[in-house]
């Protein structure tokens, strides 16, 4: 049986975590930032890392207006890291390629997966990637849907388990397979490129000539150093694939699109993601 004085004891370090789980919820519990407020960047939390992990510019509404500074005031090591000289096998990165450079298009030495994408020559020539464009918040909480009052709903597609981007609707736009089926090539681009000149725009000069129009690309960059190199085109739809399916781009109407609607593109949207469209006005 116990005694009083352990009783008593429970009762005051039950207390005492109440307390303290009450005063670290009123930490937390901040509401959310206006416009404004996220435009001055995040608060300097020092080494106050929880209020830093559940600042609001890691949650919607703020996170979408959130700008690369403000992120990589405390990601900047996504930029800095580079890539080891040496494995830890002993293979020099100078003497074997990456499965990113086989491709005339990449030059220079290996990068890291960020700056890859944000800071190499390619990705400042043809990108206009932001952190945002990719990363829609972090939350602390366990990552899988319906796991928590934050998390996102059983029932949606914007949220895959574990991951904090949606490959499916990120990742797999520029890392998908070559649709060669739909596209109607006797084989694989690599083994008929010959047969179409090595060049993309053989065809797509005339057809599906409405393409790059969204926000995270520079359409104009591309369509001239695709005119150039048909790397530059293969790079982004099938050359890096990483993933064995591909990604059903929307099927932009063009000048002189037949009216008729194919079998395969009857699922198809017909305008991109809201958040990437650009406005009327400045659409080529």
């Amino acid at each position: 049986m116990e005694s009083p004085k352990t009783g008593i004891l429970i009762l005051a370090l039950v207390a005492v975590a109440t307390a303290v789980g009450a005063y670290l919820g009123l930490q937390v519990r901040q509401p959310p930032q206006t416009a404004k407020a996220v435009a001055q960047g995040p608060v300097n939390f020092g080494k106050d890392h929880l209020r830093a992990t559940y600042d609001p510019i890691h949650f919607k509404p703020a996170i979408e207006q959130a700008t690369d500074a403000q992120c990589l005031a405390c990601h900047r090591e996504v930029l800095e890291d580079k890539v080891r000289e040496t494995s830890p096998a002993g293979i020099k990165a100078a003497s074997s390629k990456a499965w990113y450079q086989q491709l005339s298009t990449y030059t220079g030495e290996q990068e890291t997966f960020h700056r890859r994408h944000l800071v190499t020559p390619m990705a400042k020539e043809l990108m206009n990637l932001s952190c945002t464009t990719c990363h829609q918040g972090s939350d602390p909480r366990e990552e899988a849907p319906g796991s928590s009052a934050t998390a996102m709903p059983q029932s949606t597609d914007a949220f895959t388990l574990r991951k904090q981007v949606n490959p499916e609707t990120t990742c797999l736009k520029c890392h998908g397979r070559m649709n060669v089926q739909v596209m109607g090539l006797p084989s694989p681009w690599p083994e008929s490129k010959e047969m179409f000149g090595d060049s993309c725009l053989t065809c797509h000069a005339a057809i599906r000539t409405n393409r790059h129009q969204v926000s995270y690309l520079k359409a104009e960059a591309i369509e001239a150093a695709g005119a150039k190199n048909a790397d530059t085109c293969y790079g982004c739809h099938g050359g890096r694939s990483w993933y064995r399916i591909n990604y059903p781009y929307p099927r932009h109407a063009w000048a002189g699109m037949p009216p008729e609607v194919p079998e395969w593109a009857k699922d198809r949207p017909t305008e991109s993601e809201a958040r990437f469209q650009l406005p009327v006005a400045t659409r080529k």
